[in-house]
């Protein structure tokens, strides 16, 4: 057995993938906490409910300026100490949301957590490519990736009946002891990774299909930030009940891990992944047309929305992180993963600030959902632009005269 297998086998790649998991899941878990507990947020907080969209954009709008220089500092640190710096990050983030009062204290925290947003796909990446045997990459990929959708869930399931009981901020309190004891032990699944050379602080730049998968991830980012953070509240005029929009978000959840845990390695065995991204972005489209015509009479859409969503637009972002470590066309993993990263960011930051403002015009919810489904159509536009893309570079070069 080689030293690959042997990072990957028995107790301690069961370990491997549990932090893995989790370095994805918890840094991303007070996202959906903020779509699912949005109503209670509000009253507390005394905001508008557009308000909510500046707490978004005060996580994913630092993660995605920290992501331009993830990559290089990943490699400059090597996996074990950024694992720990992910890890501590999201402790000090919830500490500082547990304790600090009002909307400019929950705005801090959430920036604190975008430290740690930062750098988990870089890291996780980096940490597949040197320990999982090339067989696995894809599954442990869409494993790893599925930690964001296992949020979903827990914030889904245990949030609401805990924010009924204790309170919003205490029902979050609960992670802390989790969150402490992955940042002690967490990062010794990569005892044995070395730190690179000197980072630099110019950021690279992605080539020209790395830019069109950074495009399209910036459009999914966009939709999902918005769909997530709105959803509490536009249920809630429907007449929906915090818990029933709780059992949504964790639907939303299951569903994104068994998109992600099986489209990943079904990807990996396609001639041209970007097909299904083009795909899957245009099923998530029917998916928000139907949610748009949710009633206080019907709640069904938006059912169907929720589960849509996370079985479509969710997988495309483990897809595209896999794209990255099957192809080095894209450049290298924590490279690569870092912009792929800002992108997707990004648009979770412009996404519901977006969503928000349209949504405060005269047609209201109807508009602002048709705008998502426009955005979803152009991510289609550029997945197929990929396809086309990706075809040429694999054309052979005709002889001179």
């Amino acid at each position: 057995m080689n030293l690959q297998n042997l990072k990957t086998a028995g107790p301690r790649g069961l370990w491997l993938r549990t932090v893995l998991v989790c370095a994805m899941g918890l840094p991303m878990l007070i996202f959906y906490a903020i779509g699912t507990l949005g109503p209670l947020l509000i009253a507390d907080l005394g905001v508008a409910p557009h308000w909510l969209g500046w707490l978004v954009m005060s996580a994913f709008g630092l993660a995605a300026l920290l992501s331009l220089w993830a990559g290089p500092l990943v490699n400059r640190l090597g996996t074990r100490r950024a694992l720990a710096l992910l890890f501590w990050a999201t402790l000090a983030g919830y500490g500082l949301l547990v304790s600090l009062p009002g909307f400019a204290g929950v705005l801090l925290a959430l920036a604190i957590c975008g430290v740690a947003q930062a750098l988990a796909n870089p890291v996780t990446n980096l940490l597949v490519s040197e320990c999982v045997e090339a067989r696995s990459k894809a599954a442990v990929v869409g494993l790893k990736q599925s930690g964001v959708q296992l949020s979903a869930l827990i914030a889904g399931l245990l949030l609401p009946p805990l924010a009924g009981s204790l309170g919003w901020r205490a029902a979050l309190a609960c992670l802390l002891l989790p969150t402490l004891l992955l940042a002690l032990w967490g990062p010794k699944v990569a005892a044995g990774s070395a730190a690179g050379k000197t980072m630099s602080l110019k950021i690279p730049r992605p080539n020209s299909r790395l830019a069109l998968l950074l495009s399209v991830q910036l459009c999914v980012g966009l939709v999902l930030s918005s769909f997530v953070t709105f959803l509490g509240v536009f249920a809630a005029r429907q007449g929906v009940a915090v818990g029933e929009t709780g059992a949504m978000v964790a639907g939303f959840g299951v569903m994104g891990i068994l998109a992600r845990t099986l489209l990943t390695p079904l990807a990996a065995r396609m001639a041209e992944e970007s097909w299904l991204l083009l795909t899957l972005l245009l099923l998530a489209s029917l998916a928000l047309a139907v949610t748009a015509q949710a009633t206080p009479q019907a709640h069904w859409p938006l059912w169907f929305g929720a589960l849509g969503m996370g079985l479509t637009a969710v997988a495309t972002n483990a897809i595209a992180m896999s794209m990255l470590l099957r192809d080095p066309a894209f450049g290298s993993p924590a490279s690569a993963s870092g912009l792929l990263s800002a992108g997707f960011f990004a648009g979770f930051a412009l996404g519901p600030v977006l969503f928000g403002t349209v949504q405060q015009g005269a047609a209201g919810f109807a508009s602002a959902w048709l705008m998502l489904i426009a955005v979803l159509l152009l991510g289609a536009g550029l997945s197929l632009m990929l396809v086309r893309a990706r075809a040429r570079a694999l054309q052979p070069v005709s002889p001179t005269a």
